[in-house]
């Protein structure tokens, strides 16, 4: 196990999740005003930041992928065409050049796209859509060819995307509450109705989930079950299912439970108890998913149901 490329693959997706889902979440929660307003800007100068990050983690990407391909003893071996040959002749390459010019269109727009806020969140989530969609090249996404390998590429697309936009959300809420933006009624008033207003998105991310998961697991291991308990691809893909099983759960009480719950603690003004019970649960709600991404990381790199 490559373990060096397996943290590496780990840590992009988490960073170029959060660069599209970021600006995605503010500009479908956020109200015109509430774009311009100091927690916006931290969001944005955060987003920024983790798009400088993918810039630098893509490249160390590229570097592992050009020693793997060529069988280099060390990275020291790694010669000038290696690298020009990976980037112009194969589809990983291209797909990692579109995404650093996805990725310094996002830091550009970030830093210089200051006064139309609405603009500005439209081109960062656009550029971070089109950055994490070339993940998929790097993956069982691009093992197939011809129409197969089209729907391949599109489902994982979707997928990508739709954990995408779930993981943004989630760091908002996170953040929202560290951040300690949840002691005013105001800012209680915005994340009540940021909760409740991410139902509707909530309920698409999942149907695309679900839909996509579904025709992954066909196009890469067939119409069968056989081989899921003994094999490691399998065994860690019970493990993904199980623990998306959990987020699903905890979803669910947040929408269910826990946000009416904050909304009457709102009118109340007795909100204290119901701000640390949804800090909980988001919480746990985001570990679910970073461990998630950790085995998505890790049987990437496997061949399905293999030994």
């Amino acid at each position: 196990m490559d373990w060096m490329t397996v943290l590496v693959r780990f840590a992009l997706y988490v960073v170029l999740m959060l660069v599209f889902g970021l600006p995605l979440f503010q500009l479908h929660a956020l109200r015109k005003p509430e774009r311009s307003s100091v927690l916006a800007k931290k969001f944005a100068n955060l987003a920024v930041a983790l798009a400088v990050v993918g810039i630098i983690l893509s490249t160390i990407s590229m570097v592992l992928m050009v020693k793997a391909m060529s069988g280099a003893a060390d990275f020291s071996a790694i010669e000038e065409h290696m690298i020009e040959m990976m980037l112009t002749e194969t589809s990983f390459g291209m797909a990692w050049c579109l995404r650093i010019a996805m990725l310094v269109l996002f830091v550009v727009a970030g830093l210089f796209v200051s006064r139309a806020h609405t603009l500005r969140l439209c081109i960062l989530s656009l550029a971070g859509a089109v950055a994490l969609a070339t993940l998929s090249w790097g993956g069982h996404g691009a093992m197939d060819e011809g129409v197969r390998g089209e729907l391949h590429l599109a489902a994982d697309i979707i997928h990508l995307l739709a954990a995408g936009a779930w993981v943004g959300a989630l760091a908002v809420f996170v953040l929202m509450l560290v951040w300690r933006y949840g002691d005013g009624p105001a800012d209680i008033a915005l994340l009540s109705r940021t909760l409740n207003g991410f139902a509707l998105m909530g309920t698409v991310i999942v149907g695309s989930l679900l839909i996509t998961g579904a025709i992954n697991y066909w196009l890469i291991v067939g119409p069968t079950f056989a081989g899921l308990l003994s094999s490691q691809y399998g065994q860690l893909l019970i493990a993904k299912l199980f623990l998306f099983a959990l987020m699903l759960a905890l979803a669910a009480a947040n929408r269910y439970r826990l946000s009416p719950l904050l909304e009457r603690a709102h009118i109340s003004g007795e909100h204290r108890e119901a701000i640390t019970a949804l800090q909980k649960s988001l919480l746990f709600e985001t570990a679910c998913a970073f461990l998630i991404l950790v085995l998505v990381a890790w049987f990437g790199t496997l061949g399905p149901m293999t030994e």
